[in-house]
């Protein structure tokens, strides 16, 4: 309650500046704290979807069985992956045997043998689709790093103007005792407490979220290879 009341007092006695960017400052938490609480329910939601199609996809007898039976909604990134991996590794395949693995009548051995160039075609769109999932599960981290990284800098700059105006009014006035610059310089203050208050919230909601977003890149990358593995020893098998 104290510190409610020196912030106030301290914001009502800045100069037009320091309310100014304590204004940006308090706007710009509001956004990243909108922002971090979606981000944050975002990532839970993956993460349970990651979990679940995981589990579920090693259960799979072989790396086109959930695809063909299940045709798998896009809610998380390894389904994407596994999605338009399995499409890429279809359409490689002549029309007689896709017609064969879709109906289930054969596996990936004998007919259904890709080169190793095909194969490195598949594990290409794999590839591609795992870096487009990770910078998807970035988005709007950037938003609270900067935000972060701002605030406290913009609370430097609000305070080092009160500081000097605070010298400048004390220069005019001819005086340097306490009760005369004591106020300007507490009001100088306001925005670095500001900045702070803003940025250490948002240095935790970051590292959260940053180790969780690192896991489940984690995950997509293990499944990746995973994937690609199980193709290729499925699928490869007609020469170079």
């Amino acid at each position: 309650m104290i510190l409610a009341n020196s912030l106030v007092d301290g914001f009502l006695g800045s100069n037009f500046v320091g309310q100014g960017i304590v204004v940006v400052q308090l706007l710009s938490s509001v956004v990243m704290f909108a922002v971090a609480i979606g981000k944050w329910r975002e990532l839970g939601y993956f993460r349970r979807a990651t979990r679940r199609f995981a589990r579920d996809f090693t259960t799979s007898h072989d790396s086109l069985e959930y695809y063909l039976e299940r045709r798998p909604a896009v809610v998380s990134g390894l389904e994407r992956i596994y999605k338009e991996t399995c499409e890429r590794l279809l359409k490689l395949l002549t029309p007689d045997v896709r017609s064969l693995l879709v109906g289930r009548q054969t596996n990936g051995d004998g007919a259904a043998a890709l080169t190793a160039r095909e194969i490195e075609l598949v594990r290409g769109t794999c590839e591609h689709v795992l870096d487009e999932e990770e910078i998807r599960i970035e988005n709007g981290m950037g938003v609270v790093a900067t935000v972060v990284a701002l605030s406290p800098m913009l609370g430097l700059l609000g305070t080092v103007w009160g500081v000097l105006d605070a010298f400048a009014e004390m220069g005019t006035e001819g005086s340097a005792n306490l009760a005369t610059i004591a106020p300007s310089i507490s009001a100088a203050l306001v925005t670095t407490v500001v900045g702070l208050l803003v940025a250490i919230p948002g240095v935790v909601a970051f590292n959260r979220m940053n180790a969780t977003i690192t896991s489940l890149k984690s995950e997509m990358e293990g499944f990746a290879d995973e994937l690609i593995g199980r193709i290729a020893c499925e699928f490869q098998g007609r020469g170079a």
